[in-house]
């Protein structure tokens, strides 16, 4: 089922997508790169999937179209990742959520938001894991990076020979992270095969992860 949304945040509203097939083991939520939107064709084929794998989704504008006209507010990280912790809450106060574990999926600059929002994060927030693609989790403070316990998986095409440095640097300062490269892919993992390697990382990654007991304390305030 999938489910159009607008997410109403103080003076803003973003669009965004909510999709699950049967009652969802635990929430995956987006968060998209600079010059990108929900609309990522790469995005929704790796939700699409995860669907079919009794995950939720949810993919959500980060930015208004008035703001993604700001070229730095596009790589504004601090800024950013206060808008998906918005979000985030917005979405733990909805109906579709029932306590259940979330996990943030990030590509390029989202990667780097996701990990400055879970790094904000208390011991008994929901989140159980970070999934970064071909993402920037060095945008992310390094006092933030210190602070994150959770597990983190950072994929990238082994043909993105900048972004693997960049994600060295940051597994280096990251306490519980697994950086795994896929082969003969570039940035945008647009060579054949490449996107299915992630899609399947990424679901056994979360399986993996993945609390066995739903997650049961009050919602927290982020």
């Amino acid at each position: 089922m999938n489910h159009p949304v607008k997410i109403h945040l103080d003076s803003i509203a973003l669009s965004g997508d909510i999709a699950y097939g049967n009652t969802p083991k635990a929430w995956v939520i987006f968060v998209h790169g600079s010059g990108s939107s929900r609309q990522s064709i790469r995005n929704k084929m790796v939700a699409k999937i995860l669907n079919q794998h009794s995950y939720g989704t949810l993919l959500f504008d980060l930015l208004t179209e008035t703001e993604d006209k700001n070229y730095h507010m596009r790589f504004d990280i601090p800024l950013l990742a206060d808008r998906l912790r918005q979000v985030t809450q917005w979405f733990m106060e909805s109906s579709f959520y029932h306590k259940e574990p979330i996990a943030f999926f990030g590509a390029s600059t989202g990667a780097g938001a996701a990990l400055m929002a879970v790094g904000k994060s208390l011991d008994h927030d929901p989140f159980f894991t970070v999934i970064s693609r071909g993402g920037r989790p060095d945008l992310a403070d390094i006092k933030f990076l210190h602070n994150i316990s959770r597990p983190v998986l950072l994929l990238v095409g082994s043909l993105d020979f900048e972004v693997i440095q960049l994600n060295q640097l940051a597994q280096n300062e990251l306490a519980d992270a697994e950086l795994v490269l896929i082969p003969g892919a570039t940035h945008l993992f647009d060579e054949v095969g490449t996107l299915d390697k992630v899609v399947q990382k990424s679901i056994d990654w979360l399986d993996k992860h993945l609390p066995k007991e739903k997650y049961h304390q009050e919602r927290p305030s982020l």
